[in-house]
């Protein structure tokens, strides 16, 4: 049974992860039961799981629904990924291992690459890169806790970080704050790190507005 559970919430992160799931959208709760052969058993017991993270809401007589936060929901849980983001910045100014320092600087370089070739396509394709770049990062940080708490964080504004690329100019902007970053860890400048990475991650109220509203 625990082994079940655990594949399925694999599964549904994966479906965030990827995008396959938006904001408010109801899980299928008879196609994760199909196509893992499972009984609804497993399937609750990963909606307590995930909904205990506040990934997903239960609602009677509709199953779960990915979380869909509002205005003010937004801008807390913002609020408290910028700290998060910026203490791993930090650390990893401070702890970052030869083989992530040399994957920082790859991954900052292929953003930047994907900004000057691509401009404002392939929004997707950068928001994968992006993850990279966030992952090095929060790895860097050497705190697996921290890690973990960054990426369920992470995963309740996904939609609309990656939604964000989309506007004009975003891309670029974010390909040269990445590498304002990633200098500022290399250089072992933990204050400037911690700074930058906070600016980065944080959206102005009207920009929140404009997505929430994009999404539905």
């Amino acid at each position: 049974m625990a082994g079940q559970t655990e594949t399925l919430i694999g599964a549904i992160l994966a479906d965030i992860d990827a995008g396959r799931l938006a904001p408010g959208q109801e899980i299928d709760e008879a196609a994760l039961a199909s196509h893992h052969g499972v009984s609804r058993t497993p399937i609750r017991e990963a909606y307590i799981q995930l909904e205990a993270t506040g990934l997903i809401r239960r609602l009677p007589r509709k199953g779960a629904v990915l979380f869909k936060p509002t205005l003010e929901e937004f801008l807390a849980i913002q609020e408290v990924h910028a700290q998060l983001e910026g203490q791993a910045a930090g650390l990893a100014a401070r702890r970052i291992s030869p083989d992530l320092r040399a994957e920082l600087e790859r991954i900052t370089k292929d953003c930047a690459d994907h900004a000057s070739s691509k401009g404002d396509a392939d929004p997707d394709g950068y928001y994968q890169l992006n993850l990279r770049f966030h992952e090095t990062v929060a790895l860097g940080a050497a705190n697996p806790f921290l890690v973990e708490m960054i990426k369920t964080n992470a995963r309740k504004l996904m939609a609309y970080y990656r939604a964000r690329y989309r506007y004009p100019g975003a891309i670029a902007q974010s390909a040269l704050e990445h590498r304002e970053i990633a200098e500022l860890i290399l250089s072992h400048d933990r204050n400037g790190a911690e700074a930058a990475m906070r600016a980065h991650v944080q959206f102005d109220q009207v920009t929140v507005m404009d997505l929430l509203a994009a999404l539905g």
